[in-house]
């Protein structure tokens, strides 16, 4: 088993948690769901192939290393041309964010789509089609079958600019993770397990994840800890 790092960056991204015509919200973090057709389009499987769902199989965790700013589209959508019927709907996306996407399987699969993923067969994108990514991927293979294990110690992947923005020697990043990569007190269930990405009868699952901070060295701290206790001043 190995484990492949992803790094998803780009302007715009959105992992939906919410898809009513209305409103379509987002995940603070990819979805599983959104990584697997990344993954399938890269490979170029398609819709309706059954080798999407065995993808499910593949050990996943995420790290939010610039969580990014909440971007919400407000479009007006004329659904009926004959009598100019409109409908309105709000669409959040996350700006400016980065990610490490960390996948595990078997060492010929994850060789696979690392390729699939600098070769790949459709167009990638983040989350939604209109979501490129920005530039080509960043990836990295390590002989550890635990991605939660690598995400800990893998290298803060934030813009140099967030990183100097932090003015800290230390960033606490979030990783969610499937439940059985670690051990935690609680435990939750999302529903972004691929059922079909077909049109006509588009489906997800259940899976139980996890969530857990982790400390990252900021290496673009150059100085003193500027942070202070205003009140032990005052009591000085």
């Amino acid at each position: 088993m190995k484990t492949l790092t992803i790094k998803l960056t780009g302007p715009l991204q959105s992992y939906g948690n919410e898809a009513t015509f209305s409103r379509r919200t987002s995940y603070h973090y990819p979805s599983k769901s959104a990584v697997i057709g990344l993954i399938a389009a890269a490979l170029g499987y398609r819709r309706g192939d059954l080798r999407i769902k065995r993808l499910n199989e593949l050990k996943m965790a995420v790290r939010i290393d610039q969580p990014g700013r909440t971007l919400t589209d407000f479009q007006t959508i004329e659904y009926n041309q004959k009598n100019g019927k409109r409908s309105l709907s709000y669409r959040d996306y996350l700006q400016d964010a980065v990610f490490v996407v960390a996948v595990a399987g078997e060492d010929q699969q994850i060789k696979l789509i690392e390729t699939a993923l600098h070769h790949p067969k459709f167009q990638l994108f983040l989350g939604r089609r209109a979501n490129v990514p920005a530039g080509l991927l960043v990836t990295q293979v390590f002989d550890e079958e635990n991605p939660a294990v690598v995400l800990r110690q893998y290298e803060w992947q934030a813009a140099k600019w967030y990183q100097r923005q932090q003015r800290q020697p230390k960033y606490i990043a979030e990783i969610i993770a499937d439940a059985d990569l670690a051990k935690a007190n609680l435990t939750t269930f999302v529903k972004d397990n691929v059922g079909s990405f077909s049109q006509d009868h588009r489906w997800h699952s259940y899976r139980t994840i996890i969530s857990m901070d982790v400390e990252l060295e900021n290496r673009q701290y150059h100085g003193q800890d500027t942070s202070h206790d205003i009140m032990a001043n005052l009591e000085g």
